[in-house]
């Protein structure tokens, strides 16, 4: 003993009661690894501009177009009334890992949360014991810049995010390195496809694989919502290409977790993170836009082959999910609440609506839009609309929009179609159930009149609700003063008008 033991009066425990307490820890150490090893993992695979209804599973007619994921909605349950709560990329994820809304967290763009301190899906997990890793679309899926996953892949280590044998091989690295640590596993497996550049469409990228199957103008279904013309026939087609790459990841990451053994033990969602990027769909608020195809698997919890056609759910809602399902505590702050009931087919109240909103374009243009939908009607919000702003996005860049234009010279039906798409107006409202491609506004319909103010009230009710920056022009919608003083504030957030005058400067430059 030293001197300081000795004043203490401590003693030297015997070296065999020190092998004991060692093994009694190591005893402890080894059944809390043995109990982590057993705790329900966490697959979470998504798709990149994938409409629902091009989902076999959902609808689509395209021939043998999603083997692996109709496999996956056999093995679990399918949600029909399931949405994204934004669609468009970052935004969308910053809801799913966030739980809430993006005024809430200040996901509304194109960067990461300007709110600091919200709790996120992969640092909850990672605080109780999970190994967090993600593949593809890393930076669009890390709400904090200095969140740093255990294992993280990017695109260009992906085939561009187009590999499904690579997206194969990390999958079943990261389950194996998880396995070996006997910890439980968050993995996030993020598709890039079917997002342009559509295979065919122009040169590959880099690593890409083709797809299992390659489909021609005259195999595909144009969808409701676009003229079925030759080239617009053409982009579908190279669409519908990746979304069979798309299925075939899904297909390789599946396997990769089938051959470890503990595919058993692992709760599975696939879903999109919104429309296909086309006119009338991604960046929007239509039905096309949000609705998304969510599956969920968890063997032995949910019932194989089950549909659930009763309850509308939203993309706020997937944090609190998982983290009921394995038993989690769920942070405070939350928007979106479990549907855990759902999945073990079970009924729950308040869920006969959602409300969804859009931003601002990943080139920071400002188009703020609020949404309600219930399984029925969708009531849409513009306050950007006002007769001078156009609106101009990513689905404007390939041949559709192109067509659209050219064909709408000579089609005034066409034309005003186009019109609607490119100014839009303050106030839309649709009969999804018997027009889900959206292609007569009701609002200006006295036989309606009824529903549109319902819904109204209840968009009111939910920007009281979460703190929605929209509020005070909703109240004043009738106002185009009070809807033209929100747009500018929201252009200033997202550099907008910034960016106008900086160009307006540079052309005077020119001219002097």
């Amino acid at each position: 003993m030293n001197g300081t033991e000795r004043r203490r009066g401590k003693r030297r425990r015997p070296a065999r009661a020190g092998l004991l307490l060692a093994a009694v820890v190591a005893a402890c150490a080894v059944s809390v690894a043995e109990e982590d090893e057993r705790r329900t993992s966490f697959l979470l695979i998504t798709a990149d501009d994938l409409n629902c209804d091009s989902v076999g599973a959902y609808g689509s007619r395209v021939p043998d177009i999603t083997p692996n994921i109709d496999r996956l909605a056999s093995e679990g349950l399918r949600l029909e009334y399931a949405h994204v709560t934004i669609a468009v990329c970052q935004p969308c994820r910053s809801v799913w890992l966030t739980g809430r809304y993006p005024h809430q967290s200040g996901g509304e763009g194109f960067h990461t949360l300007r709110v600091p301190g919200v709790p996120t899906l992969p640092a909850l997990l990672r605080s109780a014991g999970y190994r967090v890793g993600i593949l593809g679309k890393g930076r669009h899926s890390t709400p904090y810049p200095d969140f740093e996953w255990d294992a993280r892949f990017e695109a260009a280590e992906l085939g561009g995010g187009r590999s499904p044998s690579l997206y194969g091989e990390r999958a079943k690295k990261f389950i194996a390195d998880s396995v070996a640590a006997k910890r439980p596993f968050f993995l996030m497996a993020n598709s890039h496809d079917p997002h342009r550049p559509f295979h065919n469409a122009g040169p590959p990228r880099k690593g890409a694989e083709p797809p299992t199957r390659v489909y021609t103008p005259g195999e595909v279904v144009v969808p409701g919502f676009l003229p079925d013309l030759p080239e617009v026939r053409l982009e579908i087609s190279e669409y519908f290409s990746s979304v069979r790459r798309c299925d075939d990841t899904v297909g390789a990451v599946l396997r990769a977790l089938e051959e470890s053994g503990h595919a058993g033990n692992t709760l599975v969602m696939f879903l999109s993170d919104h429309g296909m990027a086309l006119p009338f769909a991604k960046t929007n608020c239509y039905l096309h836009s949000t609705r998304t195809p969510w599956i969920v698997r968890w063997p032995g919890r949910v019932p194989a082959g089950s549909v659930d056609r009763e309850h509308m759910i939203s993309g706020v809602d997937l944090t609190p999910t998982v983290l009921d399902a394995l038993k989690i505590e769920q942070p405070s702050g939350l928007a979106g609440r479990s549907f855990l009931p759902v999945l073990r087919g079970g009924t729950q109240s308040g869920r006969d609506m959602v409300f969804t909103q859009f931003h601002q374009t990943s080139a920071r243009r400002a188009y703020p839009m609020r949404c309600v939908l219930t399984k029925r009607f969708g009531y849409i919000w513009n306050p950007w609309a006002d007769g001078e702003r156009v609106f101009r996005n990513e689905s404007q860049s390939g041949r559709t929009m192109k067509a659209m234009r050219a064909a709408a010279e000579d089609d005034p039906a066409l034309r005003a179609r186009v019109t609607l798409f490119l100014e839009r107006v303050p106030e839309e409202l649709y009969d999804f159930a018997n027009d889900p491609d959206a292609l007569e506004n009701l609002a200006g319909d006295a036989t309606h009149r009824e529903e549109l103010d319902r819904l109204r009230r209840r968009l009111l009710e939910w920007m009281e609700r979460t703190g929605d920056p929209a509020l005070a022009a909703f109240r004043q919608r009738d106002s185009t003063e009070a809807r033209e003083a929100f747009v500018r504030s929201q252009e200033e957030r997202a550099g907008t008008r910034e960016r106008r005058r900086a160009r307006k400067s540079r052309r005077k430059s020119d001219e002097g």
